[in-house]
């Protein structure tokens, strides 16, 4: 808990350092669906699919398909080689010129513990994004807490709640003095029906700096996830 209110805190404080810069306002609406399918004890696949929409569901503003490769390292750590296609519009009040197409590939650590009845993540992630032959480097950290409501653990039929925050740093030669990229601050309620199938329904703000380093967007996003996840039989 300490940590994420530190991590709260120099987030709010690199924001209001912002201040000065021209911050819009906007309204988006994330669907995403997510799961991971155990291929071995070891070695499983992970997959999502985020349908991110601009003015509530009006317009697109990004969709996102991911596909990776998961190595359980231990019983709380797990790493992860993926790939993302991305393709982002021209939407709301600081359009882009015109409709982007990047491809990513990540490497990803998952670290995860419990504190009596929190259950704590750390997601520390590298991404190489490659848009019209240009290559940026991106490093991404994010700490989760989820608890039950109502229960002493997350299990079948529990409700539960889940927030985190999330940073994005620029990094390589070519960040054009933008370090900072954007963070995520989000907060949810739960429903995990059982071992394979969860829902979450929850708001999020994306605290984005656009590339002239001067405009940012401070987008509320009303995110709604479903994940449904494969387990062989043992």
């Amino acid at each position: 808990m300490k940590k994420l209110l530190l991590i709260i805190s120099l987030t709010l404080a690199t924001m209001l350092g912002f201040s000065q810069k021209q911050v819009d306002q906007q309204f988006n609406s994330w669907w995403t669906y997510s799961g991971n399918h155990k291929l071995t004890e070891k070695w499983g696949i992970h997959r999502l699919y985020s349908c991110r929409r601009n003015d509530f569901v009006k317009n697109w503003q990004q969709s996102l398909l991911r596909l990776g490769m998961n190595y359980q390292l231990d019983k709380n750590l797990t790493a992860t080689l993926g790939y993302d296609w991305v393709e982002t519009f021209p939407y709301g009040k600081q359009p882009i010129a015109k409709q982007t197409k990047e491809q990513r590939i990540f490497e990803q650590l998952m670290l995860k513990n419990k504190v009596g009845i929190f259950n704590l993540k750390h997601r520390y992630k590298l991404e190489q994004l490659f848009s019209n032959a240009n290559l940026k480097h991106r490093f991404r950290y994010r700490f989760v807490i989820s608890a039950p409501l109502g229960k002493k653990k997350i299990e079948d039929n529990t409700f539960f709640f889940t927030i985190f925050d999330e940073i994005f740093i620029n990094l390589g030669g070519d960040t054009k003095g933008q370090v900072f990229n954007q963070n995520w601050i989000y907060t949810a309620v739960g429903y995990k029906l059982n071992k394979k199938t969860s829902f979450k329904i929850g708001y999020m703000n994306q605290f984005l700096m656009k590339s002239d380093n001067v405009h940012i967007e401070s987008n509320n996003t009303l995110q709604i996830g479903f994940s449904h996840s494969f387990f062989p039989k043992e």
